[in-house]
């Protein structure tokens, strides 16, 4: 995708951004590694299934923090991966070395190579951001595509002491690690003792949260549909054929794309105790020096009171609101009204709600006419003293309508708009000349509706604008006349 933002930066224009980082559970000034450069890393998706919109939510967050970035001058270069290999299913109990490998599963389901799997779900993920208007990462690597990073790693982890052979696996030791939980902040015996009923896999490891870094071909995992020959060595598979752990592929990646140390490394709250904690560990025992200076974590979409989830089967994907007719730049306006820490329950009756605001918006945009006028500096600095207070997106988008409800000529409101939505990314340039289309029926019935109002004849209106639900559409009324909304 075309990064229109590398065409406008400013490197003598960098705005104050604080930002959460739950390393140190303050907001903190962030001061780059390089001046006027961010290196950024997300955790990106398993590509075993088609990620529901919790997932979204994650990346729409993450593209929102990588344009307000490019807003403020800096060049971004921007990671977010894809796990093709080694994300076992005991990770939903807190424990990624248990359970079968998601990947495999897929293969089993759908009858198809992990490969075609990968790629399957990898076209689908990709057609869904692009619908929701993120803008592509600068590189997009494939576990896979790592293994020789990985090995190079997992040989230093040995070579160092950070870690130990079994018969099964290679596992980091963790009483190595310096403050292993500094990011959890969680009493590990505590975590364990809870967790004592759980069978023990390997009964060689030294410790319970010891982790691994490179499965053997044996044991439960002798029939792996993907695997990789290497320098490691075990008494069931001499020639080390394995695959990595889930851990070790992220910070290979970082390592390999970004540099030892990175700026910003952002995942979900689900994260923080195990993944995260674990790459932390493992990539300091590499290189010596912090991972990442900042930790950004999103919140959860709940549904039910829970959080969304295709295990639990509690999910909806971005395919699912298109059949139900729903934009999906709407779902994009609707998870903007949640600050990214905050946790958003999502309901059909929200996101109806989120589509008319999103279609009020784009009909007021329309109204401005196409002469676009000068930027507002008041209404911008307000903009982006918000957008710059941890990406505080509620916050900025009531700016943006204060800015729309102001005397400030159509013109100049436009060019403000269009300003503001660099970070925004609602496609407002595009709506300008792009009337929603509204069928023939549904225009006479509205305008049958204006005349039974401007003659108070409130039952008949009533009665017109039932019939207009009928065709899919609410009609809303406002100064400027009535506005039609698809439903």
């Amino acid at each position: 995708m075309f990064n229109f933002f590398k065409l406008i930066k400013n490197k003598d224009n960098i705005f104050p951004i604080r930002l959460y980082n739950t390393l140190s559970r303050e907001k903190e000034l962030f001061k780059p590694i390089k001046k006027g450069k961010l290196f950024f890393y997300q955790c990106g998706p398993t590509v075993y299934w088609t990620q529901h919109l919790g997932n979204m939510r994650a990346m729409v967050m993450a593209d929102l923090i990588n344009r307000t970035f490019w807003y403020f001058g800096y060049d971004v270069k921007f990671v977010r991966n894809y796990t093709d290999v080694g994300h076992l299913t005991g990770d939903n109990i807190g424990d990624a070395d248990k359970g079968e490998d998601r990947m495999e599963i897929a293969s089993k389901r759908e009858k198809a190579s992990p490969k075609e799997i990968s790629q399957k779900y990898i076209k689908i993920f990709e057609n869904d951001v692009n619908e929701l208007n993120t803008l592509s990462p600068d590189f997009k690597p494939k576990a896979t595509e790592y293994i020789d990073e990985i090995i190079d790693m997992v040989k230093i982890l040995l070579e160092k002491g950070f870690a130990y052979s079994t018969d099964l696996a290679i596992y980091f030791d963790i009483s190595k690690a310096k403050d292993y939980t500094k990011l959890s902040r969680q009493n590990l015996e505590e975590n364990i003792s809870g967790a004592g009923s759980a069978d023990v896999e390997d009964l060689n490891k030294k410790h319970p949260a010891d982790f691994s870094v490179w499965f053997f071909k044996a044991g439960k995992h002798k029939n792996a549909l993907q695997y990789w020959k290497s320098p490691f060595s075990s008494p069931l598979v001499s020639n080390g054929e394995g695959f990595p752990g889930w851990h070790i592929e992220c910070s290979a990646m970082i390592r390999k794309l970004l540099g030892k140390t990175i700026d910003i490394h952002m995942g979900g709250i689900e994260h923080i105790p195990v993944h995260h904690t674990n790459e932390i560990a493992q990539s300091e025992g590499v290189n010596g020096v912090p991972l990442s200076n900042y930790w950004l974590h999103n919140e959860w979409l709940i549904t039910n009171s829970s959080k969304m989830s295709k295990s639990e089967g509690t999910s909806f994907s971005l395919s699912d609101i298109i059949e139900k007719g729903f934009n999906p730049l709407a779902l994009r306006f609707f998870f903007m009204q949640a600050h990214y820490r905050s946790r958003q329950n999502f309901t059909w009756d929200a996101l109806l709600a989120a589509q008319n605001g999103y279609t009020h918006l784009i009909n007021i945009i329309q109204s401005l006419g196409g002469e676009s006028g000068k930027i507002d500096e008041d209404f911008k600095k307000s903009f982006s003293e918000k957008i710059a207070d941890d990406f505080n997106t509620s916050q900025a988008l009531a700016v943006l309508f204060e800015m729309l409800k102001s005397d400030i000529s159509s013109a100049d409101k436009l060019a403000t708009a269009l300003d503001f939505d660099r970070v925004l990314g609602l496609k407002l340039k595009e709506s300008i000349h792009k009337k929603i289309e509204i069928p023939a029926e549904v225009k006479k019935l509205v305008e049958k509706r204006e005349i039974a109002r401007k003659e108070k004849n409130w039952p008949k209106s009533d009665e017109l604008r039932d019939k207009i639900k009928d065709f899919g559409y609410e009609v809303k009324d406002s100064p400027a006349g009535p506005e039609v909304y698809k439903i």
